[in-house]
């Protein structure tokens, strides 16, 4: 107990026990004892309720009340009482100046936020920004299921994976759809989630024009391309025999360049496609194909192994396929050194399947392999020009994968050689066809 509050409530004992002295005495002198004590107990008892009322008046008053002078314990009680509400009312305006300034700061968002419930998906609150991009409205949408106000979107199963939902990218506007948006759902507690829509319509139209570039470019490089060719063919080096290193390496760098065009043109196919035709791919004559294919490059440099324990096919694009897998066994024979082993492996995983790539050779830093998917990133620009490779294979492996709804991973230690591995869905495994694995065996 603070020694302020024992003050005063030694100071009421006191005066309780003057006050009974004096009773006593009164009845001693009067005769009535047991009459006067009686009356000065009620006296005392009615005096402490009529303070209590002044308590509870306080406690229920919304107005401001005087503190009482004296140095009782009802005194003291009222003094922390009003302490207490200082203290409450300050925090409150704190408190309201805080949410003011958080909504204020929300509103002034230009992504789209709304509070979503968790079970019922019904709207609790929405920035300004919202009304722009999703086309929520004030105060009618408030309350309502957010899945049913943005029907167009059909995002009702989306709300329902929760945690597990994947970002909406490039998805249309409720309000245009020349708007486009990324939408990302954020559970930031247990009843409550946020709805996050970006507007990425500039960075779309961006990366329209990117690609329109990038493919424009390379479909006109490919005539001077051909010409430049042809004529190194017509040039006999064994008539200047000077001339022979020379036209070596012209045709070397034609070729390079050819297939570097052929690389931009296949990744900027594979981006302005939404979806592929599906259709059986029979792993049996994939896997030998890719076999050939190593052995080929490797001309008897490395030890190649294919294992099949699959024993399934695929479902989506054999070309598409085929392109990233061969991408893959390439880049192992690329960055292999000799008597290396190459291992290619197709196994069933869980409901889905998995074919990958392991070589022995040279490994990637860990600092690299979050970026080897981008377009042209070289762990080593100087093994990687000596090795032919034009910095676009793991750009295309990417975008086939996603076409496919698999995805791709990547494991790696400097010294010990790379796991590339493609991971396919349950929905893209089927029955298999046995002549095509017996090709494989």
């Amino acid at each position: 107990m603070p020694p302020r509050a024992r003050s005063a409530w030694t100071r009421t004992l006191g005066q309780l026990v003057l006050v009974l002295a004096a009773a006593l005495l009164l009845g001693l002198v009067s005769g009535q004892v047991g009459l006067a004590l009686a009356l000065a107990a009620l006296g005392v008892v009615a005096w402490h309720y009529w303070r209590l009322r002044r308590v509870l008046a306080r406690l229920s008053s919304r107005q401001r009340q005087p503190v009482a002078e004296g140095n009782g314990v009802w005194n003291e009680l009222e003094r922390q009482l009003r302490e207490n509400q200082e203290n409450m009312r300050a925090r409150k305006r704190r408190l309201v100046a805080m949410l003011r300034a958080y909504r204020a700061a929300a509103a002034a968002l230009p992504d789209a936020v709304a509070v979503v419930e968790r079970n019922s998906q019904r709207v609790q609150w929405f920035n300004e920004a919202a009304t722009s991009l999703l086309g929520l409205r004030y105060p009618q949408d408030i309350g309502q299921p957010l899945g049913e106000r943005l029907q167009t979107l059909q995002i009702s199963h989306w709300l329902t994976a929760g945690r597990n939902a994947e970002p909406l990218l490039d998805a249309p506007s409720p309000v245009s759809s020349d708007i486009r948006l990324d939408l990302r759902l954020i559970p930031y507690s247990e009843d409550l989630w946020l709805v996050v829509a970006r507007n990425v319509t500039k960075m779309m139209r961006l990366e329209q024009v990117r690609r329109d570039f990038v493919a424009n470019v390379s479909h006109e490089l490919r005539t001077p391309l051909t010409v430049v060719h042809g004529y190194l063919d017509m040039l006999d080096p064994d008539e200047h025999p000077e001339w022979a290193p020379m036209l070596s390496e012209m045709q070397l760098q034609s070729q390079r360049m050819t297939q570097l065009v052929e690389d931009l043109l296949t990744l900027s196919r594979l981006e302005a496609q939404d979806g592929i035709d599906s259709e059986t791919v029979a792993m049996g004559s994939m896997l030998s194909t890719l076999r050939r294919e190593a052995e080929a490059l490797s001309q008897g440099r490395h030890v190649i192994t294919l294992e099949d324990s699959a024993g399934v096919d695929l479902r989506g694009s054999t070309k598409e396929l085929h392109s990233a897998f061969s991408n893959l066994v390439s880049n192992a024979v690329r960055y292999t050194p000799a008597d290396g082993t190459i291992a290619i492996r197709f196994a069933r995983e869980g409901g889905g399947a998995v074919l990958s790539v392991q070589d022995s050779g040279y490994g990637i830093p860990a600092a690299h392999l979050p970026r080897l998917t981008e377009r042209f990133y070289r762990v080593s620009t100087s093994r990687s020009r000596e090795s032919g490779g034009t910095g676009l294979g793991l750009a295309i492996v990417k975008h086939v994968l996603n076409l496919h709804h698999a995805r791709l991973e990547i494991a790696s230690e400097v010294g010990r050689g790379s796991l590339f591995s493609c991971h396919f869905g349950a929905e893209r495994v089927q029955a298999p066809d046995a002549a095509s694995h017996g090709a494989a065996s």
